[in-house]
């Protein structure tokens, strides 16, 4: 990907994020916080998986 476009890219999603949270705060936040409860779910699915391996 050229780097002209990767920038440009990348600016445009910053600008639509920053839009997204001043326009709809509260729904911001329980985008981010339904994604760091499947971040978190994610992480102690792994560690049971691996505890389980060494039983």
């Amino acid at each position: 990907m050229p780097p002209k476009l990767k920038t440009a890219l990348f600016w445009i999603v910053a600008i639509f994020l920053v839009y997204a949270i001043v326009t709809s705060p509260d729904r911001a936040a329980d985008m981010v916080r339904a994604l760091w409860d499947i971040i978190v779910g994610a992480f102690t699915s792994f560690g049971q998986f691996f505890s389980s391996l060494t039983e």
